[in-house]
């Protein structure tokens, strides 16, 4: 018998859709397809039916006799389907690999479907089967796509935040010493006020970009120096025991100090707090003669007798002044007083100890240099006419220096006395934050190793005790005035 299809008869074939509305023979021995007159039923669905290739919306649900389902056979082994000359289908493929769905042999209309079997043919017995597991889901007309592919997230790296958060105000200020006696400020000499805000005629800086620096060689701390004052933020002088928590911080950062004076016993303190907490500081002193030779000589008696008392051995040098040209001091007195103290250290047995003048490198002579041990120069770019970026200013001083060392030094070492950038005030086109402070703290620490220059950093703490000075002058410090770090010194040891 043959049952007429009306409606499509879809399914996948080995990645393909079989589309058939040719007439079915009925196939017996339930292979496959069987017919029969209330339609044509499956009899089984091969195992590897690929259900999203199913184009279920050709489907006519309504014809299709659920009850005549061989729910047994579904999902059987079986992965194709026997030849046969009475059965007939329109694909390109030779496996089933769906369920055949069929509509009912009315030809113009949808009859209603019937269970029971022919009268001439022993009924086919129904199989005792529980209604489908939801492992196999009803046919839905809308077949899901399948879900796509979700890439796994990149790993999001954070930026390095280009500016430190500003530290807290807050710090513990260590108590005094009872047990040391500290001596009492001099009545009859001034505290040296030392100034970086007075530029002298300098090149322009490059607006050439400078290039990237590279790792310098043997490096050592964050910082190969930094210049250190003391004195409280009133103005006052320090007891032993705020020297020593000062320089226990300075200690973390560096390996070097410069002191501009002996006053307030800043150079006995600094020499104790060092030896009695074993850091490791070398200390770079220097004295005072911008008040004239009284105060020059009385600097240079307490220079000896620490010396004496303590030994040299964490001594290093001692700088005649600070920038005393630009102050109007003569060449020739300078000179004198050089002369000077190095007549007094020889015949106190002490003249192994360098001796030098620390100016700015405009007012540095070759005549100046050849009565120094080494060429100290105190250069800023912060103070010039002109600022591109931070690389560029860095570039400026270190070509400055190369000046010195090539023109004027006359071979001898080249030394930075100071240098660096204010994080507040004003001081022309150069913008002060602290963001470029650090910027140029890093940025200059790498390229002065490089070029195979020593320094010390203006300056360990801000000056607040210059009463009365320009913002910018006040905030040169890497730690604040009451020695809080100002940002992560950590950002310093990176090239």
């Amino acid at each position: 018998m043959r049952a007429c299809i009306s409606s499509l008869l879809l399914a996948a074939v080995a990645g393909s859709q079989l589309i058939s509305a040719a007439p079915i023979a009925a196939v017996s021995g339930g292979v496959g397809l069987v017919g029969r007159d209330d339609g044509i039923v499956v009899d089984y669905v091969p195992a590897s039916v690929d259900w999203n290739k199913v184009d279920w919306s050709q489907v006519n649900w309504s014809a299709v006799n659920w009850d005549a389902v061989n729910w047994q056979s579904v999902f059987s082994s079986r992965d194709t389907i026997p030849s046969s000359s009475e059965t007939t289908y329109s694909s390109t493929q030779d496996q089933l690999g769906s369920a055949a769905v069929i509509s009912a042999p009315a030809a113009n209309s949808t009859p209603e479907l019937s269970n029971a079997p022919e009268s001439s043919a022993a009924p086919e017995p129904k199989p005792v089967v529980p209604e489908p597991s939801p492992v196999v889901p009803e046919p839905s007309p809308v077949v899901p796509e399948p879900s796509p592919v979700v890439p796994e997230p990149s790993p999001v790296v954070p930026e390095p935040s280009p500016v430190a958060p500003e530290p807290s105000s807050s710090s513990e200020k260590p108590s005094p010493v009872a047990s040391e006696a500290q001596p009492p400020a001099p009545t009859t000499t001034s505290k040296p006020e030392y100034t970086s805000s007075s530029p002298p005629p300098k090149p322009e800086p490059s607006t050439s970009a400078a290039p990237d620096p590279q790792p310098p060689a043997n490096s050592g701390g964050s910082l190969w120096g930094l210049t250190y004052s003391p004195y409280n933020i009133d103005g006052s002088c320090p007891d032993l025991a705020t020297v020593s928590s000062q320089l226990k911080k300075v200690a973390q950062v560096t390996g070097n100090i410069r002191l501009y004076s002996t006053d307030c016993s800043q150079l006995r303190l600094a020499v104790q707090a060092v030896k009695n907490n074993n850091l490791g500081l070398t200390i770079h002193p220097g004295i005072w003669i911008s008040d004239g030779a009284s105060r020059m000589q009385s600097d240079l008696d307490e220079f000896v007798s620490v010396v004496k008392q303590y030994g040299s051995d964490i001594i290093n040098g001692l700088s005649v002044g600070n920038e005393d040209l630009s102050k109007g001091t003569s060449e020739s007195t300078l000179i004198g007083y050089i002369n000077q103290v190095r007549s007094r250290l020889q015949a106190e047995g002490l003249g192994h100890i360098p001796i030098y003048a620390t100016e700015q490198d405009a007012h540095f002579t070759s005549s100046l240099a050849n009565v120094c041990d080494l060429v100290q120069v105190n250069i800023y770019s912060i103070f010039d006419s002109i600022f591109t970026s931070i690389d560029a200013s860095v570039k400026s001083v270190i070509q400055r220096a190369d000046n010195i060392r090539n023109n004027v030094a006359g071979g001898k070492p080249v030394r930075f006395g100071e240098t660096g950038w204010s994080a507040a005030g004003n001081t022309g086109p150069s913008p002060l934050s602290l963001a470029n402070q650090i910027a140029y703290a890093q940025k200059f620490k790498c390229a002065a190793a490089s070029a195979g220059y020593e320094y010390f950093y203006f300056e360990a703490k801000n000056s607040q005790w210059k009463q009365g000075a320009a913002a910018s002058e006040q905030n040169f410090g890497i730690f604040s005035a009451d020695f809080v770090p100002k940002f992560d010194f950590g950002l310093l040891n990176y090239c």
